[in-house]
């Protein structure tokens, strides 16, 4: 009873089921969508963290960057793309040093950090996106406030295969978050998701832009919602989604 005295379990299915879509072309992630909706079946049985460990980025695995498929522009949005997931998915979070700057060197512990990196732009986009979507996380305890509890979450967007787009909802006392993953390259200019409120959803964070190295697919304006039967809500949203891109957008209360 009380078990022997931790406070959280690592969460190893997560991390490999996570790493293994990722792994995937984004052609083929449509046949292993459950990789990501399996996590949330016993999210809550565990007080969890999420860990990208060094285990993860030794002995040939590979840096998280180059786990991910495509040139150099599709690993970095890949990458950006699971972090999104990783900061705004139930759990505590555990990244190893190196993986914030999209560090392409596996770890040693005999040499520094990749450090020269930081002379190239798209590492130092890399890095200022790792920042902005801590601060998200830091300033919106939605991410956070109920971790370990099913009402934290909620799925919006789950079985869409076919275009591996995931949706899903974050709550806490007092607001409510809408983070949106496309797992492809398509872009999507009006992807219809099922919101629980009425009214204005503002994007506070979007992957895509080109501050981030991305293709600047994202949404400027506030989204106004739609009267109409959307997933198992009554009002929907037609936010546009870019290329292999991370949305959290924030519902505005009235």
């Amino acid at each position: 009873q009380g078990g022997i005295g931790f406070n959280y379990k690592w969460n190893m299915g997560f991390m490999n089921d996570v790493l293994r879509y990722f792994k995937e072309d984004p052609i083929n992630r449509k046949y292993h969508h459950d990789k990501i909706t399996f996590g949330l079946v016993y999210a809550f049985n565990e007080q969890f963290i999420l860990p990208f460990s060094h285990d993860e980025v030794v002995h040939m695995k590979g840096s998280l960057v180059n786990k991910m498929p495509g040139d150099y522009f599709q690993k970095m949005a890949n990458w950006r793309l699971l972090l999104t997931l990783w900061m705004t998915h139930p759990g505590k979070k555990l990244l190893f040093m190196g993986q914030e700057f999209a560090s392409f060197s596996e770890w040693a512990f005999q040499k520094e950090l990749d450090w020269h990196l930081f002379d190239y732009p798209a590492h130092q986009k890399a890095n200022r996106y790792f920042k902005d979507l801590a601060q998200v996380y830091k300033h919106h305890p939605a991410l956070y406030q109920y971790d370990h509890h099913p009402k934290g979450f909620e799925w919006s967007v789950v079985d869409d295969k076919n275009q591996s787009v995931f949706s899903y909802i974050r709550r806490s006392d007092d607001e409510t978050l809408i983070i949106i993953l496309n797992m492809t390259p398509k872009v999507h200019d009006f992807y219809e998701i099922g919101v629980p409120y009425e009214g204005t959803y503002v994007e506070l964070l979007n992957s895509d832009k080109d501050i981030y190295y991305g293709s600047h697919q994202y949404n400027g304006l506030p989204l106004k919602t739609f009267k109409g039967k959307k997933n198992q809500f009554d009002y929907y949203i037609k936010p546009k989604l870019g290329p292999l891109s991370g949305i959290i957008i924030r519902y505005e209360k009235k």
